[in-house]
């Protein structure tokens, strides 16, 4: 297994803890390459040099690309990265960027959804590989205020109420989780700490209803997200045997 090239995680928010996401892939064997997208200077491997790639969250939008040019260079990674039959994961703003690296539309949704909401899998879902760990009727993590069109020939697994798309697969080892199923307590708080002077404002949430919320609901959403971390891991062994 030490031979076994790194998975690169990439994150794009300094106050991102990625949550249960090292600790969980550490576990399955997979060994990490940790990338901070907005460091200046940073060295982007090369995709002979990664066994998959995760790209997380950020509050930018994927277009914003004049100001955060790091999202072209992701969004063309994740591009070849798929084309070349690596493992791919992107969540939240990673999962925006996925639809949009192939030429899908990044917008406004309907609703900003922060906290807990329910979703339900789809067929699709229900027999995927990584999503099949979620059940309809399961709440998970939402802050976001985008949303994206799939991919042409994209699988969507996971709907919402409010925002359909909440999860799909593009070809066989690429996934975007809008939903943020990674989060442990500490990381959210550290969100919630930058968010709260206008959280109720924009988002018309308090920091405390949030943590109300993650008392309830935390537990059961980082049992399934460990089962879907440890099904990605699979994917990234097999693929790179």
């Amino acid at each position: 297994m030490s031979s076994m090239k790194p998975l690169l995680c990439i994150r794009n928010d300094r106050d991102d803890t990625l949550g249960i996401t090292c600790g969980t892939l550490a576990t399955a064997g997979v060994p990490l390459m940790r990338l901070d997208a907005f460091d200046a200077g940073v060295q982007w491997p090369a995709l002979e040099e990664i066994s998959g790639l995760i790209i997380f969250g950020g509050e930018m939008n994927v277009d914003e690309v004049d100001a955060h040019p790091q999202l072209l260079t992701q969004r063309d990674l994740m591009r070849r990265a798929v084309d070349a039959g690596l493992p791919v994961l992107g969540i939240c703003l990673g999962a925006q960027m996925l639809a949009r690296a192939f030429d899908a539309r990044v917008y406004r949704a309907p609703v900003r959804e922060l906290g807990f909401k329910p979703v339900r899998l789809t067929s699709a879902g229900q027999g995927d590989t990584l999503l099949s760990a979620f059940q309809t009727g399961d709440r998970v993590f939402q802050w976001h205020e985008d949303t994206f069109d799939l991919p042409d020939g994209a699988d969507l697994l996971v709907a919402g109420d409010d925002v359909l798309n909440q999860a799909f697969r593009c070809g066989r080892r690429a996934w975007g989780v809008q939903f943020h199923f990674e989060v442990e307590a500490q990381g959210v708080e550290a969100w919630l700490r930058v968010a709260e002077p206008t959280l109720s404002r924009a988002w018309n949430r308090t920091a405390d209803d949030v943590r109300e919320e993650l008392r309830m609901h935390l537990e059961t959403q980082q049992q399934r997200s460990r089962v879907l971390l440890s099904a990605f891991a699979d994917t990234v062994r097999s693929a790179n045997p």
